[in-house]
């Protein structure tokens, strides 16, 4: 690791010192805008479902939650969090999908876990007071790097220039004991080539759920040298977590009299184990050279380097010693089988490659060639901290050490062509081929998997302009490989790779005053990997491939200024979301072996068919806001089954957020920021999950839900100098 951080460090030094020998006046913008970013967004014609989100639209709601809860008014978003408050542990869902099938860049370097392929955004506390924009693609959307986009890509850049010195702090307190600081600074541009910015965050919070605490820190140094046709940024950003685990959910029989209730930590005897808690430090090192050639070709290229290394750890009682591969224990008397223990179950991993994009632009052509390298080196094992009988345990004991690595390369070539005023074609072709070797898992140390995977994803569409307006149409084939877990089948049910084809239709229209925007989607799945109950020949539940399933949709969005000082935002989704024939397994106590229930056309869990979003914005008197904020989402089942007894209820919800903005003398701005959520206390689950069986001759289910906080605040003031 040390190595490949040296060679990305002694590449900047080089640089820098040849940038120096040529220098030239910064007196050209393009440079301003990354290109590595550009590579991969999708512009303002392109044929797909988007949202941009700037800095301005980032800082107003940025006082301490995690980064879905930020973008959680954009269309056809579901967040939710473990610990109940937007800190800590927190999921996000658009159009349905979840994390594992959302691909995010950070500065076009991907940033998903390449073998959950999940995103964890309590890696990046405070990350979102660093960038400068963001860009929410749903659907398949343009090719990007990195895991493939079954639901949405995420794109976040922090490269763009800041011009001008700045100094700022932000700092928020809220309920359940939430703090926020920050301290940010830029230098702005130095002797017109070079420039730094930086910052230290702490976030720290009880959580609404017991013991749900979140201890976050976080840095961020990012500098830049720039001359007239190129640049070159060395970015270097940190985040480490400490939560105590909240992942377990309060069963349904307690939602009513002890909606808090956090199981981790009670198999201690007596009061709950204090240190039952999830420890990760994340750090990154980008580096990013850009050169414009002329005023047709530009060109990037970049290296990074991700290592990350952390543990949960947990209070096990009663524990067998054989499923730690030890021999029972003889003290002389008796013979021992199980024991109390701490455990801590350990993730040590690099993650490191380069991406790269050549982009030629004249009259009404562009095409950009693009594409990347990732490799990943991961090491999973565990340890045993502490036992009742330590006697038994040897020194060091490690009762699993597995390794896994990836290789995923990937090149693009997109294709956009202005036929004439209106009518604009985009064309955008991807060969992605994945190698993935995984030496053992935890509960089957012996299972060995290697697999490859080539998956070419064309991509189309056409876009019609005329003065206000805006129609496109286009079509997306995306394909995207199991993931770790879903390899623990066993080599006799090996899943099988996942493919989307997704069709959009929109259309938009802007006026001085308004937007307008309708989008339909069409996507249809292909041996989808969803949880069926069903056990698989190594006794564990996992992902089945089904055949057929779909979403087919419309997403509605508005905005109008009605007056200086009355805006309204608003955005409404509505779908189907099916799965066309399911077979649901329930194990069978009394018998033994599963029952098999089958239905035809049931919803896909976590996948509510109305999800609406909006907020009145009033201005009475200068500098002055009043948000009203709204979400609905309707219901949710936590299963495939589509049983009511199996959902989480609709909800609807109410924010108010009050600001005000100050100039002084002193400080260049002030920004005091008050936000009240939940207004109406509404009680609500936004996750869980459902498993049933037999015994007894009935049937029982099970649900376990993640509450949310009711009324809450934060209060945030900001200062720039």
């Amino acid at each position: 690791m040390m190595k490949k951080l040296f060679v990305i460090v002694l590449c900047y030094c080089c640089s820098i010192t040849a940038f120096a020998q040529t220098e030239k006046k910064f007196n050209d913008t393009t440079l301003l805008q990354p290109v590595e970013v550009q590579a991969i967004r999708a512009g303002y014609k392109a044929p797909f479902a988007k949202t941009n989100l700037v800095k301005k639209d980032i800082e107003k709601n940025n006082l301490g939650q995690d980064i879905p809860f930020l973008l959680n008014q954009t269309p056809s978003v579901v967040v939710n969090s473990d610990a109940g408050n937007g800190v800590g542990y927190t999921g996000i869902r658009i159009r349905g999908t979840d994390a594992s099938r959302i691909n995010v860049t950070l500065n076009g370097i991907p940033y998903n876990d390449a073998e959950s392929q999940g995103t964890f955004f309590v890696d990046l506390p405070d990350f979102l007071s660093s960038a400068n924009s963001i860009q929410i693609q749903r659907g398949a959307g343009t090719s990007s790097n990195g895991a493939g986009a079954f639901g949405a890509s995420i794109n976040i850049s922090t490269n763009e220039i800041n011009k001008d010195f700045y100094v700022a702090t932000n700092n928020s307190v809220g309920s359940f004991n939430t703090w926020k600081n920050n301290l940010q600074f830029g230098s702005g541009i130095i002797d017109k080539h070079f420039t730094i910015d930086g910052r230290l965050s702490s976030i720290r919070s009880n959580g609404y759920i017991d013991r749900a605490t979140s201890n976050l820190k976080s840095f961020y140094l990012s500098t830049a040298y720039i001359t007239g046709k190129n640049s070159l940024r060395l970015n270097i950003f940190s985040g480490k977590e400490k939560t105590y685990q909240a992942w377990n959910g309060v069963p349904e029989y307690l939602l009513e009299t002890n909606r808090t209730y956090n199981s981790s930590g009670t198999e201690k005897p007596g009061e709950p184990y204090k240190n039952e808690t999830d420890n990760y430090t994340q750090t990154h090192y980008q580096l990013f050279f850009n050169h414009k050639f002329n005023n047709y070709f530009t060109a990037n290229a970049a290296v990074f380097l991700t290592t990350g290394k952390g543990y949960y750890e947990q209070y096990k009682a009663d524990e067998k010693f054989s499923a730690y591969y030890l021999p029972d224990y003889f003290n002389g008397t008796s013979t021992i089988k199980k024991t109390d223990l701490v455990r801590r179950l350990w993730l040590d991993n690099d993650f490191y490659g380069s991406i790269f994009s050549l982009q030629y632009k004249k009259h009404q052509t562009q095409i950009i060639v693009g594409g990347g390298y990732n490799a990943y080196d991961g090491k999973h094992f565990g340890e045993i901290k502490w036992a009742a009988v330590q006697a038994a345990i040897p020194s060091n004991y490690h009762w699993y050490d597995n390794t896994a690595y990836k290789n995923d390369f990937s090149v693009y070539n997109k294709w956009i062509q202005q036929w004439n005023n209106h009518w604009q074609s985009f064309v955008d072709v991807q060969l992605r081929n994945i190698n993935y070797k995984i030496h053992g898992f935890r509960k089957n140390p012996q299972l060995q998997v290697s697999k490859k995977y080539t998956f070419m994803n064309p991509k189309m569409g056409i876009t019609y302009s005329y003065k206000n307006w805006l129609l496109y149409a286009s079509y997306a084939l995306a394909g995207k490989e199991p993931n770790r877990d879903d390899f623990e089948a066993g080599n006799t049910q090996l899943p099988k790779p996942e493919r989307l084809h997704d069709f959009e239709i929109g259309v938009e229209k802007k006026g001085n005053i308004y937007f307008l925007g309708a989008n339909l989607y069409y996507m249809l799945y292909k041996n989808q990997l969803v949880l069926t109950g069903k056990i698989n020949d190594v006794g564990a539940y996992t992902r089945t491939n089904i055949s057929n399933s779909y979403r087919t949709g419309i997403e509605l969005q508005g905005k109008v200024k009605i007056t200086t000082g009355l805006h309204i935002n608003a955005n409404i989704s509505f779908s189907k979301n099916k799965i066309k024939d399911f077979t649901e397994y329930i194990d069978d106590y009394d018998n033994g072996g599963q029952q098999a229930n089958f239905y035809r056309k049931t919803n896909i869990s976590f996948s509510p068919s109305v999800i609406a979003g909006g907020s009145v914005d009033i201005v009475p008197v200068k500098n002055a806001e009043i948000s009203l904020i709204s979400k609905y989402v309707s219901r949710q089942y936590l299963d495939n089954s589509s049983q009511k007894s199996r959902s989480l209820n609709p909800y609807y919800l109410q924010d108010i957020r009050l600001s005000y903005k100050v100039t002084h003398k002193i400080f260049k701005e002030t920004n005091l920021v008050l936000q009240l959520n939940n207004v109406f206390n509404k009680k609500y689950e936004p996750n869980g999950y459902s498993f049933s069986y037999i015994y007894g001759g009935a049937l029982t289910t099970e649900n376990f839900y993640f509450p949310m906080a009711g009324f809450n605040f934060m209060f945030g003031v900001s200062l720039k100098f």
